[in-house]
């Protein structure tokens, strides 16, 4: 039998609680007992004056129902906003800019610009719910796969709690958030493995956490997973600690040269590098490298492990492809300087690239020699 479709309630602003718990505030701030006016004081941030000149000049429609579990908070019974908490700080922040305390001049600008009626405050639509587990698989599609996106780190803090809150398994996740196994699989593994990084001292996480979408990227290749011992398959239960205590070194390593730290850069500030850094790091040269150089240099370490060869081919290829279409047209143009200045170079650059392969240029002459005899 079908649910019956929610009712819309009506509440005052104040009567109405921002969750402390959002992933969207990160680990290292969210709460139980974080206080309305600190996490307010994150949210300001998040660019709410927007959605204020918005309510401002087309109020708040019911179908912007916050979503709403009443749950204890702060040792009393609260209506605490599980989805809208956007909404909800830029309710409460034009409110308090309108009542002649607002935080910044722009906002009392904004107040005063308002034409909103004095009610307005006093009847908030919102969508009550049994628990925040009724509305997990929502919040799951909406901001993990669907159209209002956490970021990386909010999207694997999420997946983890519905996995060790709720006791979820990976295909149960998948289900719930719309999501695929392997990508709920990696994302909880790669919260594990920051969890796991910041029990260590010697790892700057203030370096880490801004680049977490660079981590969760990094563990897809072979080289991360061997180098830290990390099984990328591993169940919940086994996957709490992806490193092991005789790596521990390996993932100070890894946590230097991926993200850096005060004194150190890291090895490449382009994410799109990623995939180079898991082949250097599947090459037992280039490792040793890394570990023994005390400033090691990502170019040197790609030359080690042999993964530059696929740059020097791709650049060649390319030559390749535009000497063929220049071919089509440059017998038009033989008399042009500019294009004899460039094929003079390109003969140099030729031929000082494949004297480095001797057989080749054997077969190269061979092949005009037998190319001029036949014609």
């Amino acid at each position: 039998m079908a649910k019956a479709a929610p009712r819309i309630q009506y509440a005052p602003v104040d009567d109405l609680f921002l969750d402390p718990t959002n992933p969207r505030l990160g680990r290292r701030v969210s709460s139980k007992s974080l206080k309305q006016d600190e996490i307010l004081d994150v949210m300001k941030d998040w660019s709410p004056e927007e959605l204020a000149t918005s309510f401002i000049e087309s109020g708040f429609w019911p179908q912007e129902a916050l979503i709403v579990v009443s749950e204890t908070l702060y040792r009393k019974t609260r209506l605490v906003v599980v989805e809208g908490n956007r909404r909800l700080a830029a309710l409460k922040l034009l409110k308090s800019a309108i009542d002649g305390e607002p935080i910044s001049a722009k906002w009392r600008d904004i107040a005063a610009a308002s034409t909103l009626d004095a009610n307005f405050f006093e009847d908030i639509p919102y969508i009550l719910v049994k628990n925040r587990d009724e509305v997990s698989a929502y919040l799951g599609f909406r901001h993990v796969t669907g159209i209002k996106e956490w970021k990386p780190a909010e999207k694997a803090e999420y997946i983890a709690k519905l996995i060790e809150g709720e006791g979820l398994t990976y295909d149960q996740v998948r289900r719930k958030i719309g999501s695929k196994v392997p990508a709920v699989r990696q994302h909880y593994i790669a919260y594990r493995l920051l969890l796991q990084m910041d029990e260590q001292d010697a790892i700057d996480m203030d370096f880490v956490e801004v680049k977490f979408s660079v981590l969760y990227l990094s563990l897809r290749t072979q080289g991360v997973q061997t180098y830290l011992g990390i099984d990328i398959q591993s169940e919940p239960n086994s996957a709490k600690n992806p490193v092991s205590r005789k790596n521990i070194d390996k993932l100070v390593n890894y946590a230097t040269w991926l993200f850096g730290n005060e004194k150190t850069r890291p090895l490449f500030t382009d994410s799109r590098f990623v995939d180079d850094f898991g082949k250097i790091l599947e090459s037992d040269e280039a490792v040793d490298y890394l570990e023994r150089a005390e400033s090691p240099r990502f170019d040197v370490a790609k030359r080690k492990s042999g993964a530059a060869a696929a740059d020097v081919v791709g650049y060649v290829e390319a030559a390749s492809d535009a000497i063929q279409l220049s071919l089509s047209d440059a017998h038009v143009f033989r008399k042009s300087l500019d294009l004899q200045k460039a094929v003079k170079r390109l003969a140099a650059d030729s031929m000082q690239l494949i004297s480095l392969f001797p057989s080749i240029l054997k077969d190269v002459i061979e092949e005009l020699n037998e190319d001029a005899r036949s014609s």
